[in-house]
């Protein structure tokens, strides 16, 4: 679909948005990324930005999911939701936005919207964060009973009311199943929709990088990250980062083994996904990353 060019679309010049399935380190890489000085972001995450536009909120949508595709494009709301962010921009030093910065947007919901957002900004990049199964489900379960993470508190038709993260199709099949087969399910819808989403953009607008490479050498990451994306680098970074801000417990290289009996139990359900999401992430990865670990 075509969209009329609005001011505040028009501003919004090759956004790059981080996709990801939830608890895979995307916090990390995009408060490490939003460093450069080309780049502009609302802060954090965009949920309100996104879901208080329109009827982008899953409430008005029948509690579907937080699915978006082309189909709900519409000229108006676009250029509203577009002027929304372009209002909440903000240079890595807090400065409004210049018309030579370009948005960096992370929000776990949009692994389920790659085809609106693609519609909507045709020049978008799409930044895939890849992490492997086991301790992204680990760090999943310890989000849900955490309690910090709950998205929807009020959900209609699911047990207790309370959800956390991405809200995914076909959730309210999942009522009353034990907490990891509802992760790992919630992990595989994700993913499965985000390959075939991305898969379906053309090459050139889609990066991806490894969370494991990414942690192991941070700088060298970043610069061939922001080569790849046509942005500027000028941060040295520790080889250690801080830890994100939504940490919830401390990071350790084996920290999902503590779930591992579940993760074992629940495995033939992501395994598939998994493994193309590893092989995605090969085939898209910068240039200098391509074929080596850092």
């Amino acid at each position: 679909m075509s969209l009329p060019p609005g001011p505040c679309r028009a501003a919004l010049k090759r956004p790059i948005f981080l996709v990801s399935p939830p608890r895979s380190g995307s916090t990390l890489l995009f408060e490490t990324l939003a460093q450069s000085p080309s780049l502009a972001t609302v802060g954090g995450e965009s949920h309100g930005v996104i879901e208080g536009t329109g009827t982008f909120h899953p409430a008005t949508r029948g509690w579907h999911s937080n699915r978006l595709t082309d189909a709900d494009i519409e000229p108006e709301t676009i250029e509203a939701l577009a002027c929304r962010f372009l209002g909440a921009l903000r240079s890595r030093d807090g400065a409004p936005v210049t018309p030579d910065l370009r948005m960096l947007e992370k929000t776990p919901k949009n692994s389920l919207r790659v085809p609106f957002l693609a519609a909507a900004w045709p020049e978008a990049t799409f930044l895939f964060l890849q992490r492997p199964a086991r301790p992204t489900l680990s760090s999943m379960i310890e989000a849900w009973q955490s309690g910090h993470f709950r998205t929807y508190p009020r959900l209609p038709d699911w047990p207790g009311g309370s959800w956390s993260m991405l809200l995914v199709p076909g959730w309210r099949t999942l009522a009353g199943l034990p907490l990891p087969e509802i992760v790992a399910r919630q992990w595989a819808v994700t993913v499965e929709a985000l390959l075939a989403d991305l898969s379906a953009l053309s090459p050139g607008r889609v990066l991806a990088l490894e969370y494991d490479q990414f942690i192991a050498n941070p700088q060298a990451t970043m610069e061939q990250a922001c080569a790849a994306l046509g942005v500027a680098w000028d941060r040295t970074l520790d080889r250690a980062l801080p830890a994100s801000p939504t940490t919830v417990t401390a990071p350790a290289p084996d920290k999902w083994r503590r779930h591992a009996e579940v993760i074992e139990s629940v495995w033939p359900i992501v395994a598939q996904a998994d493994a193309a999401a590893t092989e995605f992430a090969a085939r898209h990865a910068p240039p200098m990353l391509a074929g080596r670990h850092l």
